[in-house]
């Protein structure tokens, strides 16, 4: 599965959606040979049902369907994870205390404080399967924890961040990073540059997953980093290139 090949040191790509609401479009990103879809909550309309449903279809055929929710917020992190997301992203996480708190709610105990619900999208609705403690754990074992870092405060303590446990990935925002340190839009600033070099060591100083969100460009240049968990495009941008390619093949000009 996704999340275990990328927890093993392996690489998984994928894209975000914010338009697309349709659940078959799991099947699509599977069929075109992507190893995870990212609803984005923050910037796109998406409502926890459309998350359910998107989930429902993922995980039966493999998929890993994760979720940026739109703030720090227990109950966006916790019913995310109870519809059966496997993953979930907070943006800006820019302290220690915002990273104990988004591991202690996506990961049970003893890691972490999440909640145990059963018969919902995270357990196929039906029951545990096993003793609540191996359930637990597997759960922990099979949840991506990602801390989005993409301002300035966070880069600055973002050797602590790393340490936090139960903190699995460290997935740079280049363009908020970018403002917050003052050269908006320049992603290959060298201020820009070197913070995310700062991530990229902190990651593997702490054998967390270093992961980013970005054109091709910038993900290849930071591929002989350590990156691993690669997210390229949204749903919006691909359909406007498919329909511009099209536009311009066959429209007279």
């Amino acid at each position: 599965m996704p999340v275990k090949r990328v927890k093993d040191g392996g690489k998984i790509v994928g894209t975000m959606l914010r338009f697309v609401r349709n659940p078959g479009i799991a099947y699509i990103a599977k069929n075109a040979g992507l190893d995870f879809i990212m609803l984005d909550m923050e910037h796109g309309s998406y409502t926890m049902e459309t998350l359910a449903d998107a989930c429902k279809v993922a995980r039966g055929i493999d998929l890993g369907c994760f979720v940026r929710v739109p703030e720090l917020a227990r109950g966006y992190v916790s019913r995310a994870l109870d519809c059966g997301a496997t993953g979930v992203m907070v943006p800006m996480v820019e302290s220690v205390a915002e990273a104990k708190s988004l591991a202690g709610w996506t990961k049970y105990a003893p890691v972490g404080n999440r909640g145990l619900g059963s018969s919902a999208g995270h357990t196929n609705f039906g029951g545990l399967g096993m003793p609540a403690p191996d359930f637990m754990a597997r759960a922990n074992q099979d949840t991506l924890t990602i801390a989005q870092i993409e301002t300035k405060a966070a880069i600055e303590v973002i050797d602590q961040i790393a340490a936090v446990e139960g903190i699995d990935v460290l997935f740079i925002g280049p363009n908020d990073l970018s403002i917050s340190l003052g050269y908006p839009g320049e992603l290959s600033h060298p201020e820009v540059s070197k913070a995310i070099a700062k991530v990229a060591k902190a990651a593997a100083a702490n054998k967390k997953i270093f992961g980013m969100h970005a054109g091709d460009a910038l993900l290849e240049k930071w591929l002989p980093s350590g990156l691993t968990l690669i997210m390229n495009l949204h749903d919006i941008n691909i359909l406007t290139a498919g329909m511009t390619a099209i536009g311009k093949k066959y429209k007279p000009s």
